[in-house]
């Protein structure tokens, strides 16, 4: 039961890393705007976060991912970090937090 527990921490630790993370376009996290699809750790605690952009033109496409890798590696326990992009299904509004609808003023 021990085990289970350090897991669900561990996962809050990356949600709270990833709630760091913001898209320089758009004032609100990347967790809040519904760009994180996935988070997985496996027993070795190596992570693989399954994300999109708001488009394929993204101008941090190349950055964003990056930059995700890296602070989800400076969590003390994580091994390693792997971040896949994906479109599948496309980013859309419909996919933000209500706290990131309320933060543009979209309610």
């Amino acid at each position: 039961m021990e085990e289970f527990k350090d897991e669900i921490n561990l996962g809050e630790s990356v949600v709270k890393v990833l709630k760091g993370i913001y898209d320089p376009e758009i004032p609100v996290d990347i967790y809040e705007l519904g760009l994180i699809y996935d988070v997985m750790i496996n027993e070795d605690n190596e992570v693989k976060v399954l994300m999109t952009l708001t488009s394929p033109n993204c101008p941090v496409a190349e950055t964003l991912p990056r930059e995700v890798e890296e602070k989800v590696q400076k969590i003390d326990t994580i091994k390693s970090c792997e971040v896949e992009i994906t479109f599948d299904p496309p980013w859309s509004k419909d996919l933000m937090s209500e706290e990131a609808k309320l933060e543009l003023g979209m309610l």
